[in-house]
Formats: structure tokens, C-alpha cells, sequence
């Protein structure tokens, strides 16, 4: 009897020893606002949109130390939709992004469906609008938002230097290049700049042909204000040539926020679809975590070019747009 008392304690400590040395933290946002939009072929739209500035989601991510300083890492994040209660993203349990990794001090290495290190260059150092709101920079320029099968590594930062790399396995059989991706992004962060270079290759479903980006990217913080430039140089699909410019900038005063953004495409094929898009945005923070916001958009489409004011998860309907909403995060 002792000993199967002993037995059943014993193994009632090995998950608590576990526990003491992992970390599991449930996250999310809530997001929901009222889009207007117009210039459309249907005529003006209004709507109650879920995800305007944010996309809604919840989350699980967590941490577990190996020892000796390595840790694996997780993240599982569904999207849904605040205005139906739907699921987001087609429908998939954790579209947003599922990953697994193993991180050191020689980096990091992850495998799943993942933010592109391209996506992550364009939302955090070119965007002022961090790809939400009307004046999102991806209404006009490619995003290249998510990767499947992706491995990726990002490196430490060394004398202000980091690199992230990524391979997006295209799983199709018997033709491994087939819809294979890669992506990647150097940066250089100073006191006050960050610096962004980052190129992206997608194949097409057969392997024959392919789309590329290249961008050039750089935030400036004054203090009381941040300044963001970028400069893209596209290939598309069976010859498309274009290249994008942004300019904006983020205001901060007390719980308040100004940030404004103009965008050019410019197309370079005989076709000449050219268009440019300026953008005003605001929150207020009511708390740490929960904030008002507003935003309008609008594009001037040239030649018969077809761009779209959209928002953080939805492409938009017509050539201009206006939001207002709430957003929480938790």
C-alpha cells in the first residue's frame, strides 16, 4: 500500500516540476466597427465589420525551457469574426497563424503557418497603418501576408543587425518547386531608425512562372512624431511590372494618435494601370488595452486599374472607405 502511495505521488510531482519551468498565456483582441464604403460597381456599402483595425482573434502561445539556454516555443491563433461569430480566414481552426519552434542563442527556427518575414517588414516599419484601417498600405501594394509549411529562422540581433529567412514547402507531388515561397528580411535598428530590406518569391501552382517583391523600408522616430518610407519593385505573374512608394507618418500626443499615409503604383507595362492612395487615420486609448478609432481612405484608380479600399480583413468593395470602431485587447 506504501508503495502505491509513493508511486501516485511521484507522478503527480513530474507535472507540476514541468509546469514551474513552462508558461502558457491565452491572448486575443476583440475588434469590431462601421465601414462605409463607396465607388464600388454596386454602389456605397454599409457594414458592421469584425477585425477594421485588428483582425479579432484568440490565441494560445507559450514557452517551455529546455535548458542551457534553449526554449520551445508555440503559437496557436484562430481568427473569428466579432460581427457573425464566424470563424475567419476560409473557415481554418487556427488561420491566423500555428507554429511550433525551438529558439538559442544562435536564433530562432519555426515550423507552420506564419507571418512572411516580407509581411512583417511592410507592417511594422513601412505601414503606418500596421495593415489595418482604411489606409492600409496593402490596398495597393502586395502583403504577402501568410506562408503554410513554412521554416523560418530569425537570427540574433548583432550590432544592431538581424536577419529573418523562410522557406514555404509547396507539398505539391512530384514537382517540389511547385508553389514553393521564400521570403526574406535585414534589418538594422539604431536608437531612433530601423532600416528594412526584404525580398519575396512565390512560384505558381505549376512552377512555371513566378511573382517576386523587393522593398526597401525605414521608420524614423523624432520623439514627438515617427516617420515611415518604402519603396517596392514588383514582378508578377505572365509579365506584370509595377513599383509602389509610401510615405507616412504617426503622430502620438497623450491617448491620441494621428497617423497619415500616401501610397503610388506605378504600373511599368504598356498597360499603364497606375493609382495612388492617401490615407488619414486616429485612435484613442480609453485604457492600456481598449481604443476608439477612425480612418478614412480613398484611391484614384487610373486606366482602368481596379484597387480597393479595404481593412485589416476585408479587401473593401469600392474606391473609398470609412471606418469607425472599437477595438480591446486582451
Amino acid at each position: 500500500m506504501n508503495k502505491i502511495i509513493i508511486a501516485i505521488m511521484a507522478s503527480s510531482l513530474v507535472p507540476a516540476a514541468a509546469m514551474a519551468q513552462s508558461a502558457v498565456t491565452v491572448y486575443g483582441v476583440a475588434d469590431v466597427g462601421f465601414v462605409r464604403e463607396t465607388g464600388g460597381a454596386e454602389g456605397s456599402v454599409n457594414t458592421i465589420n469584425s477585425g477594421v483595425a485588428s483582425g479579432s482573434r484568440l490565441g494560445f502561445k507559450g514557452t517551455e525551457d529546455l535548458g542551457g539556454g534553449v526554449k520551445a516555443y508555440f503559437v496557436l491563433e484562430n481568427g473569428m469574426k466579432i460581427d457573425t461569430g464566424s470563424a475567419a480566414q476560409g473557415g481554418l481552426l487556427f488561420g491566423r497563424q500555428a507554429y511550433l519552434g525551438v529558439s538559442g542563442q544562435s536564433g530562432a527556427v519555426s515550423f507552420g503557418r506564419q507571418y512572411s518575414p516580407y509581411y512583417r517588414a511592410m507592417r511594422d516599419i513601412v505601414d503606418p497603418f500596421c495593415d489595418g484601417l482604411a489606409g492600409q498600405a496593402g490596398n495597393i501594394t502586395a502583403s504577402n501576408a501568410r506562408l503554410d509549411n513554412m521554416v523560418g529562422y530569425a537570427s540574433p540581433t548583432l550590432y544592431g543587425f538581424a536577419a529573418e529567412l523562410a522557406v514555404g514547402v509547396g507539398e505539391v507531388p512530384g514537382n517540389s518547386a511547385a508553389k514553393r515561397a521564400y521570403s526574406t528580411a535585414l534589418s538594422y535598428t539604431a536608437k531612433t531608425l530601423v532600416v528594412t530590406l526584404g525580398w519575396h518569391q512565390q512560384q505558381n501552382a505549376l512552377a512555371t512562372d513566378s511573382s517576386a517583391n523587393t522593398l526597401l523600408g525605414a521608420k524614423y522616430d523624432w520623439g514627438v512624431a515617427e516617420g515611415h518610407l518604402g519603396y517596392a519593385r514588383n514582378k508578377g505573374l505572365l509579365g506584370a511590372r509595377s513599383n509602389d512608394a509610401i510615405v507616412g507618418a504617426s503622430v502620438p500626443f497623450g491617448p491620441h494618435k494621428v497617423v497619415a499615409s500616401y501610397v503610388r503604383h506605378d504600373d511599368t507595362t504598356q498597360a499603364n494601370r497606375d493609382a495612388s492612395q492617401w490615407g488619414l487615420g486616429y485612435t484613442y486609448a480609453l485604457s492600456k488595452r481598449t481604443d476608439l478609432y477612425a480612418a478614412y481612405a480613398r484611391i484614384g484608380n487610373r486606366n482602368g486599374a481596379t484597387f480597393k479600399v479595404g481593412n485589416a480583413t476585408t479587401d473593401g468593395t469600392g474606391n473609398t472607405g470609412a471606418n469607425l470602431g472599437i477595438r480591446h485587447t486582451f
